[in-house]
C-alpha cells in the first residue's frame, strides 16, 4: 500500500477498507507515514467524511496503538464520563464524587485545557500537592479503596490520538465529526470503563455550533460504544454561555466546593444531579433527581471529593483557599434589563489572556486568574449592578474592560435557558 493512494481514495469520496485505515494509522505511529501525508488525510476526511463502519475501524485501530487499561480487578460496574469541551466546565469535579458516593466506582482519565476550553486536570493541579500522574496499579488501588480517582491521561494510551490531535490542532481539522468521535471514543474504550456518559456540548463555545451536528456526533459516539459492548449514553448540553459562574482553575475549584456543600446555584446544581441520575442508571442504580440531590446536600459527595484530594496528595487546607489574584475588578451593567448573552467563546479567550488557559500546550497557567459571573443569561440586572468580577495578576487595561463589557449583552426581554437539550441512548 501507499499513503498517497489512500489519501486520494478518501479525497475522491470513496470508502476505505479496514486494512487501508489500519495500515495508514499504524504507519503514522511508527513514523513511516509523515505528518504532511497524515495532514492531507485529515483534511480529506474533513471534506468527504467517513461512513459509520470507517469511523468504527478508525477508532478501534487507534485503540490498538497503545496501552488498554484493565479495570476487572475493581468490582462493580465501572462508569466514565467525557465532555467534548467547553468554558467553565467544572462538572467532573462534582459529578464524579457524587456518583461515587452511591457506591459506583469511577475510574476517570481526564485531559488538559487548550485554547478557550478548560481541562479538569489543570483545575485539580491548582490544589497544592495534588498528583495527576499515577501508575495503573495506584490508579486501580485507589478506586478499590475509596471508589474514585481522576488522573491525567497516560502517554501510553492511544498513541495515535495524541499524535493526530496535535496535528489536527495546527491544520484546522479539529472540528470534524469522524475525527472527534474516534478521538473521544478510542480513549474512553482504552480506559476500560463498562459504561460511558458523553456530554456533547453545542453552541458558541463548543466545537459543534448547531444542534444537527451535535446530534450526529452524539449518535456516532453512542454507536461506537455499543459496537464494542460499552453501554453508552450521550447528552447534548448548551455551551452558548459558560457553565456555572466561574472560569479559571482555582475559581472553578471553589465553585465546585460550593455546589458540593449544597450552596451552589440552583440551575447548575440541578443540571449535575440530572447527569448523575443518568450515570447511576448506567450502573443499574435507579434514583430520582431528588434522591441524587439529597446525596449532594447531605455532604456525602463532598466527603468523597475530599477523600480523593487527600489520596492523590492534595492539601485539604489549600483546597479551600480563596484565589490569591492580585487584582479583582468589578464589571457593572451599563443599562437595566435582562442578561441575554454571555458568549462562552469570547469569555474563554478573555480568561486565557489572563493566564487561565493555554494558547499552545507548552504555555504555563496562572491558576489564580479568571472570571466570576454574578449574573447569568435570563437574570435581571440593574444599571450599575455588578455583573462579573475579573481576577487577574496584571492590571486590566481600559481596552480589555471595554472588550469584556461589549460581550455582556442586555435586552428588555428575559431569555429562557436549558442546560440539557437532548438525551441520546
Amino acid at each position: 500500500m501507499r499513503a498517497v493512494d489512500i489519501i486520494q481514495k478518501k479525497r475522491d469520496g470513496f470508502e476505505l477498507t479496514k486494512e487501508e485505515i489500519q495500515w495508514l494509522i499504524d504507519g503514522y505511529v511508527a513514523g513511516t507515514v509523515p505528518d504532511y501525508q497524515m495532514s492531507a488525510f485529515a483534511m480529506a476526511i474533513y471534506f468527504k467524511g467517513m461512513t459509520t463502519r470507517e469511523i468504527s475501524d478508525l477508532t478501534m485501530t487507534m485503540v490498538g496503538t497503545g496501552q488498554q487499561i484493565d479495570l476487572s480487578e475493581i468490582s462493580g460496574i465501572k462508569v466514565d464520563k467525557h465532555s467534548t469541551g467547553g468554558v467553565g466546565d467544572k462538572v467532573t469535579l462534582i459529578l464524579v464524587p457524587l456518583v461515587a458516593s452511591f457506591g459506583v466506582p469511577v475510574a476517570k482519565m481526564s485531559g488538559r485545557g487548550l485554547g478557550h476550553t478548560g481541562g479538569t486536570i489543570d483545575k485539580l493541579e491548582s490544589v497544592k500537592g495534588f498528583q495527576v500522574e499515577r501508575s495503573q496499579e495506584e490508579f486501580i488501588k485507589q478506586v478499590q479503596d475509596i471508589g474514585l480517582s481522576v488522573i491525567g491521561q497516560s502517554d501510553q494510551l492511544v498513541k495515535a490520538d495524541k499524535l493526530l490531535y496535535a496535528l489536527r490542532d495546527v491544520t484546522a481539522t479539529v472540528d470534524t465529526i469522524p475525527l472527534i468521535a474516534s478521538s473521544v471514543m478510542s480513549k474512553k474504550i482504552a480506559a476500560g470503563a463498562d459504561s460511558i456518559l458523553l456530554d456533547v456540548t453545542v453552541g458558541e463555545g463548543a466545537f459543534m455550533k448547531n444542534i444537527e451536528d451535535a446530534r450526529r456526533l452524539a449518535q456516532t459516539m453512542v454507536e461506537l460504544g455499543k459496537a464494542v459492548g460499552r453501554r453508552t449514553i450521550a447528552v447534548i448540553t448548551d455551551m452558548s454561555q459558560p457553565v456555572g459562574t466561574s472560569i479559571g482553575n482555582r475559581l472553578e475549584i471553589l465553585e465546585a466546593l460550593e455546589i458540593l456543600q449544597g450552596k451552589g446555584r440552583e440551575d447548575v446544581t440541578h443540571f449535575i444531579c440530572e447527569l448523575a441520575q443518568i450515570m447511576l442508571g448506567l450502573a443499574n442504580i435507579e434514583k430520582t433527581v431528588e434522591e441524587v440531590r439529597e446525596q449532594l446536600m447531605n455532604g456525602s459527595a463532598l466527603r468523597k471529593f475530599e477523600a480523593m484530594i487527600q489520596a492523590q496528595g492534595g492539601d485539604l487546607e489549600d483546597l479551600y483557599r480563596p484565589s490569591s489574584a492580585q487584582y479583582i475588578v468589578d464589571i457593572t451593567a451599563d443599562q437595566s434589563g435582562f442578561i441575554s448573552e454571555l458568549p462562552a467563546m469570547e469569555f474563554g479567550l478573555f480568561a486565557m489572556r489572563l493566564g487561565a488557559g493555554r494558547a499552545v500546550k507548552s504555555d504555563n497557567l496562572d491558576y489564580e486568574t479568571g472570571i466570576v459571573f454574578e449574573k447569568k443569561v435570563g437574570e435581571a440586572v440593574q444599571s450599575g449592578e455588578v455583573v462579573a468580577k475579573i481576577y487577574a495578576n496584571q492590571k486590566i487595561s481600559e481596552e480589555m474592560l471595554t472588550e469584556f463589557k461589549k460581550n455582556v449583552r442586555i435586552d428588555v426581554e428575559r431569555k429562557k435557558v436549558s442546560e440539557i437539550i437532548e438525551v441520546i441512548s
